[in-house]
């Protein structure tokens, strides 16, 4: 506890000088053996998860701050990233509750009466990530996405707002590809957004679609190791894919 609390000293320093009361809480999916992921952190001493987040500082700008959390969490400088909504509410979180979670007194209380959390979501490929705690965590691990215990704050509402938000945006564009590794069969696509989605998708159906986009290039490899036989690898190609959405914005 010494050391968590010489932490939350630190902090409040931190306040002082150069952080705003203005956070980010990212919502960092993966995908693994057909299930969606999610990154989670732990808080030093305790059973207590949260999302990788972190204040804002007062010189910074919202995008850089949600980009280095998230290079701090996963060792990635590349990553698909998206704002996706603004947590305000007068109470987002009981303080008192919170530090008891966290196996502390209340009166080592640091957080600000009144915080806005922005929202960002990133896609990332799992196999690359390489997790990190700091100073505040002894843990940072993938969760599925159907088991993600009971979080800090109104992290499991952060959560669940952000895969609403993906799903729809799966719905009506063309992203993902970043969950996946650089080449991969278009089995694998279908079955990451069926994963994504909740429900199955016509196979014929969803290939057509895909490779009407024009930014899928078919490679002259197949994939080994199945039963059946090999479908062809494919690989992304992300210029094509930058003019699609200009082109269709």
């Amino acid at each position: 506890m010494d050391e968590l609390i010489a932490v939350l000293t630190e902090i409040k320093a931190l306040f002082n000088r150069s952080l705003s009361e203005l956070s980010i809480d990212c919502v960092v999916f993966g995908f693994h053996d057909n299930q969606l992921k999610v990154l989670l952190l732990r808080v030093k001493g305790s059973n207590a998860w949260s999302l990788p987040g972190g204040w804002i500082y007062k010189t910074e700008d919202v995008e850089h701050a949600a980009y280095r959390i998230l290079q701090e969490r996963t060792g990635l400088d590349s990553i698909f990233l998206q704002q996706f909504y603004a947590f305000g509410a007068n109470q987002r979180y009981n303080g008192k509750e919170v530090m008891s979670r966290m196996g502390l007194p209340p009166e080592q209380n640091f957080l600000p009466e009144r915080a806005v959390s922005i929202g960002y979501y990133a896609l990332v490929e799992y196999s690359l990530v390489a997790p990190k705690t700091d100073l505040f965590t002894d843990e940072c691990r993938w969760w599925d996405v159907t088991e993600i215990p009971d979080l800090l704050f109104d992290h499991n509402d952060i959560v669940s707002t952000a895969l609403k938000t993906l799903r729809r945006q799966f719905d009506y564009q063309p992203i993902g590809f970043n969950l996946l590794p650089e080449k991969f069969t278009l089995i694998e696509l279908q079955k990451l957004h069926e994963t994504v989605l909740g429900h199955p998708l016509d196979r014929g159906n969803f290939q057509k679609k895909m490779l009407s986009y024009g930014f899928l290039e078919r490679q002259e490899e197949r994939k080994t190791g199945g039963a059946h036989k090999a479908p062809y690898l494919y690989r992304f190609d992300a210029e094509k894919y930058e003019t699609y959405l200009r082109d269709n914005e």
